[in-house]
């Protein structure tokens, strides 16, 4: 069975360095949303172009489950529990395997003044506020999350994970 590996975690975790450990170990493809926003657009953040740029690569690894390929997915602190949820890769017959990446705020205050320094260019401004930020409505994965055996409803107010699918991100249709 193919599988997602969903990456989850606060901004400076690790998340990628186990993205790109999960897609050596299983020759699989990785999709990272940061990794797409700068290049295409200039800005980490631009006005209504990360949902149809999420939407887009979503597509392309709903096709990528479909043939049968592995793919890693890296989401950061703005991803809430139902972002999370594994009906999307379900809905093709695939699997999915959450992977948290835990940080402490010093570690993760240390991990991203040293990205910026030395890697601008490949990252975007953090302030000490935007962590803050970022973590106060950061759900952290609880056991039913990890041991993956659940997928539950959809948002208050939508009558399917499709519905609400097509309003998050309208590129995914």
């Amino acid at each position: 069975m193919t599988t997602l590996f969903l990456t989850v975690g606060l901004p400076g975790a690790g998340k990628t360095t186990r993205a790109r450990q999960l897609t050596k170990e299983h020759s699989a493809l990785r999709l990272t949303p940061d990794e797409w926003m700068l290049p295409l657009f200039g800005d980490p953040q631009p006005a209504g172009k990360r949902d149809a740029q999420e939407g887009r690569l979503l597509r392309w690894g709903q096709e990528a489950l479909k043939l049968g390929r592995t793919w890693s997915w890296t989401l950061d602190a703005g991803s809430l529990r139902e972002v999370r949820d594994r009906w999307l890769v379900m809905s093709v017959g695939a699997s999915c395997q959450l992977v948290y990446v835990p940080v402490d705020h010093e570690t993760q205050r240390t991990r991203i003044a040293h990205r910026q320094s030395t890697t601008p260019d490949q990252t975007f401004a953090m302030s000490e506020t935007d962590l803050v930020h970022w973590r106060t409505p950061f759900e952290e994965p609880d056991a039913t999350e990890l041991d993956g055996h659940e997928v539950g409803d959809p948002p208050p107010g939508w009558s399917g994970w499709l519905e609400w699918a097509a309003e998050r991100w309208p590129s995914l249709g």
